[in-house]
Order: C-alpha cells, then structure tokens, then sequence
C-alpha cells in the first residue's frame, strides 16, 4: 500500500482551500498515520547494524531477525481509567494525595486501584542536542540543533448550529482577547459543530482573528419564528420518549391557545407529530455536535504535547446518544486530551425569551417556565459530564466569559489517573455507575468520571498492543525502562531539501529476556516519529526486532548494541522527532528531540 507524497500533499492543500470540516482533517490525519507508520514499510536504509547471526544446527531462525509486523504485548484488556481532580476550598488543584487517598466503587462495589498516576501539567518535554559522530559516507553531516516546538495545542470549538447571534458574539470577542496571549510553544485552532468557518492549528494571530470575526450562527432547523404549538427539544423528548401525560397536555393547551379553530383532538394530534419532527431535529443536531467534537477529539490526539479541547456553547441535550458521549469521553481520557466547557449563555435567569413571537398563555405559562428551566439545565448536562470525565473545567454561571477563556486555555495543574480491571465484568454493553470518593484524613473536591459502558465482546490483545505504542507516540512524556538512545543529524543536499538522520541505539544486554532453548527471547517494537513545527504528523518509522540470542552473544559479542538508522527527506524547519520502544513484556523507552534544520 503506498501513496506518494506528492499525491498526499495535495490532498491536503485542496482540504484546507477548501475550509475542510473537521471530519475531513481527521481523515487525512488517519491517512497520514496510518499508511506512513502502521502500514507502510521501512525504508532500506533503515537497517540494524546487529552483531552477525549465529545458526545451531537445529535451530535456523538468527540470533537477531526484524520485521513488519506487529508483536503481541502483554497488556490488561478490560482496563477502566478514571481521571481525578481534586481542588481544596478555594478552588485549587491539589497534587499530594497518595493511592491510598482514594476509594473507587463500580456499582457500588469497591475495586482495587491496579495502576496510579500524579500528572503535573506544563512539564515541558525534554529537548536534546545530539552529535552521532560521523555516518558513513555522509561526510559534510551536522549534528541536528535544538528548537522550540509547540507543547500545548487548544482547539476551540464553538457551536454555532445552538449558539444564537448574541451569545457567539459576546464568546467570539472573548476567545479574540485570549488568542493575543498565545506563548510562542503555543497552537491555537477554531472548529465549528456546523464545519463552515475553521482553521487547523497555527500560532498566525492574524488568520484566528480573521476567523473569529467569520463565526456566525448556522442553526439547521430553526426559521426565527414561535411554532405552533411551541414544543422544544426537551418538551418533544417527555412526549415520546417518556411518554409524560403533563407534558403533552401543556402542548396540547399552547395548540389550542395560538389555534383557536382547533379542537382537543386536533390539537392532540397536531402536538404528536410536531413532537416527533422536533426529535428529529433535535437528534440531528445532536449527532452532527457530537460526531465533530469525536473528530476533533481523534484530530488532536494525534499532537504531541498538553492537548486541550475549549468546547463554547449554550449547551444542548443528549437522550438519545449516551453511548456515543460515553465513547468520546472514553478516547479523550485514554489520549490524555482534556474537554474544557464554556457556558456561552453566560449568567442566565429563567425568563421567557425576549425575541419570541408570542408568549404561552395564562392556563400553562408556569408550567411552560418549569418545563423551560429544566431544559437548561439538561443542555448544561452534557458539558459538565465531558469536563468531569476528562479533568477539565466547566465555567458557567458567570458573564465574565474573558475570564472564563483565560481559565479553560489550561489544564488543571495536578490530576490523578486511577485505572481498575473489573472483576467478572461482562461483556454486555451495560453501563456502569463510578464513584470516587477521599479516605479521611484527605478532603477535597472531587471531580471524576460518573461511569463507563462495558465492552460488548473482548478486545483482541495485538490490536490493544497497537493502540498502546500509537498512543506513546501521541505522548510526549519521557520513559527510560529500555536501555535506548535517541541520536539525530541532518545532511543538506541543497537550499530546498534535507535528509535528517535519527539514530536508536539499544543496550540489549540490559533487556528483560525470556529463556527457551538454550535463547533469550524478546521482540522489540522501535517507531520513530517526525512532527512538524505545528505537531502534525509528517512521517514515521517502525521496526519489530525479534531477538533469540545465546547467552555468549549476550555477554561478549554485544558489547556495543544494536543501532538502528532511519533517515527522512524534509525541508528546512522545525521538527520534533518521538522515539517508542516497547518490548513484549511492555517495558518501555521514550524520547523526544526538537531539531531546527536552518534554510
């Protein structure tokens, strides 16, 4: 399987002339990723310089052999994780609790906390300058230099198919005066749940104002003015779904209000269809807004470094599609992106709308605003759930929308991952009811996850395997269980052109062996991955080297390892190249290394 670069370039420019949907930068970021790293071969030239394989006479398969395909890791298939913040009385992430702090209960059942984390935000990734010494016949090669590359990406999404004109023009000034305040290790980009108006990630201030100043509401059902009868999205939601008498008879008297030749029968049946055509409406929205912040969420897992989703919106229902929250939520926490929610609504009270055509009638007008202060707050639902699940924050309740955009460009400064295996968890599809709660003496707000969906079959081991080493590659967090090291160096061919050289040199004297005829076996999976100033994906690397060596290979003729070389064709520019090696045990070796190749 191959596409030229050329071809795939070109894809890509005709995507952003176009003003692609973030579906479309999804697509061709998973085309990027998956043909270049997954699929693709290794170049030639990336060959092992290994010690020279030795044969027995019944065994045939070398002492050191690679190959393309991926291994079977060790790793737990059902593992449920919970990210945790808790905040002390003035609202403060604390960062000193211990395992033992925390009780995690599913379905009321306490679990044991199989795996613990304390996550610090704003550690920058450990930058490297490395010399390789010289490369073979490359004799003009320099070693790479160190450069600033981007290490906190937000993605703004604003809802322009709920938000009405006021509250995106107030959001919109808002996020303008936080966008001037982008640090240079920054990356902003704008997204809209309706696809028209967006721009990828960038530090060009000048093009997110421009596109800010473009943002305009794009409702898909509305026409501006106050049905007949007037039943809402929640309204038509109590009718069908739940089949709520009260509610139906409010509909049916708002009909017979503003439809005086009607009849209850009329009205009744005029309340029903109005209600099933507003739930078509309703969940056609709800698909649309939930299927692109799923896009954003995969587009921007794909970025190395602090990953933060600005969700901006008045909010909007979800009776129909928990499961496809849950799933959203799911990936964001397992890519460490965190869902940050802005209440664009601001301070809200319950009074009816002033831009209404008419008013409900004096029978139901109390009914009508209960019906309408309870429909807020379930719009509101939906973002408090995604921030919990994911650490983030949800401001609401509050006009100071500056503020709130100042507060949500960040993540909370300290955050626990707890992950737990469920006992005798079953494959049905279920969902499941979290709580997490402090062991006295600790205290503090908790902010966590309320449940998860149990899988409805099992997860095939070499896929989970997969998932884990693509997801280091997304990190930026450096692991040192695997004695390797990152080298780089670039060779310029002219002004335009480049070759960058990266280097992995393994100690495998210092691997965790398991013994069978007379070897020490392993297989060891390397990927090296280069990312662009921006963070997007340019290409990568991957190489699985099966090791069945002898214990004197082991001791004398190992002495210097094994390097493996992979080189990459670039332009002048800044680069961040990621190393993954992971064995079959899952011990690992990550690194990162900027590199500046200058024009």
């Amino acid at each position: 399987m191959a596409i030229g670069k050329a071809r795939l370039r070109a894809v890509e420019k005709q995507v952003f002339q176009r003003g692609a949907s973030a579906g479309c930068l999804v697509l061709l970021a998973s085309i990027l990723v998956s043909l270049t790293l997954f699929s693709a071969p290794l170049p030639q030239s990336s060959e092992p310089a290994a010690a020279p394989a030795t044969q027995t006479s019944d065994q045939n398969a070398p002492e050191i052999a690679s190959h393309d395909e991926t291994p079977t890791f060790q790793v737990k298939v059902n593992l449920v994780e919970v990210r945790v913040v808790v905040r002390d009385a003035k609202g403060n992430a604390i960062g000193n609790l211990k395992q033992g702090d925390f009780q995690l209960l599913d379905n009321g059942k306490p679990q044991i906390i199989s795996k613990f984390s304390v996550e610090k935000t704003g550690t920058a990734p450990i930058i490297h300058e490395e010399n390789a010494g010289a490369m073979s016949a490359e004799k003009t090669t320099q070693p790479a230099t160190a450069a600033v590359v981007p290490q906190r990406y937000v993605a703004y999404l604003f809802d322009d198919i709920h938000l009405n004109i006021s509250d995106l023009m107030q959001a919109r000034n808002a996020a303008a005066r936080q966008l001037q305040a982008l640090q240079p290790s920054d990356r902003a980009a704008i997204f809209t749940t309706s696809g028209q108006n967006q721009l990828d990630f960038t530090d060009d201030r000048a093009q997110l104002a421009a596109t800010l100043n473009r943002l305009m509401p794009r409702p898909i059902s509305s026409t501006g003015l106050t049905p007949c009868p007037d039943i809402s999205y929640y309204l038509a939601d109590l009718i069908i779904n739940r089949n709520d008498a009260q509610a139906r008879q409010t509909a049916v008297q708002d009909d017979l209000d503003c439809n005086p030749v009607a009849n209850a029968a009329t009205a009744g049946a005029q309340v029903d269809a109005a209600a099933r055509e507003k739930l078509s409406e309703g969940g056609q929205e709800l698909r649309i807004s939930l299927g692109v912040l799923r896009d954003i969420v995969r587009r921007i897992a794909a970025l190395p470094g602090d990953r933060i989703i600005v969700l901006v919106s008045p909010g909007f229902m979800n009776p129909d599609e928990l499961p496809m929250q849950a799933e959203i939520a799911e990936r964001a926490l397992h890519s460490g992106v965190v869902i940050n929610a802005l209440d664009a609504r601001g301070l809200y009270t319950n009074m009816p709308d002033a831009s209404r055509q008419r008013y409900p009638g004096p029978q139901i007008a109390g009914l009508m605003l209960q019906y309408h202060a309870a429909e807020q707050s379930a719009d509101a639902n939906i973002m408090a759930d995604l921030a919990d699940t994911t650490g983030g924050t949800f401001f609401h309740n509050n006009n100071d929308l500056a503020e709130g955009f100042r507060r949500l460009a960040d993540q909370p400064e300290y955050s626990y991952l707890l992950a737990f295996s469920p006992l005798n968890l079953k494959f049905d599809g279920r969902y499941h009811k979290l709580k997490v709660a402090l062991m006295p003496p600790a205290q503090g707000t908790i902010q966590a996850r309320q449940g998860y969906y149990a899988p409805k079959g099992a997860t095939d081991a070499s896929e989970q395997a997969r998932q884990a080493i693509e997801d280091e590659v997304f990190a930026r967090d450096e692991v040192r269980e695997i004695p390797a090291d990152l080298h780089t160096q670039f060779f310029k061919a002219d002004e335009n052109s480049a070759r960058l050289a990266v280097l992995v040199h393994i100690d495998l004297r210092s691997m965790h062996y398991r013994k069978a005829d007379g070897r020490n076996n392993d297989n060891v999976t390397v990927v090296a991955v280069l990312f662009d100033r921006n963070g997007n994906f340019v290409s990568g690397t991957k190489k699985v080297l099966q090791l069945h060596l002898k214990d004197e290979t082991l001791q004398t003729r190992l002495n210097s390892g094994v390097t493996l070389k992979s080189n990459f064709d670039v332009k002048p520019g800044s680069y961040l190249v990621r190393l993954v090696v992971r064995d079959q045990d899952g011990q690992l070796a990550t690194q990162n290394t900027a590199v500046e190749i200058p024009q």
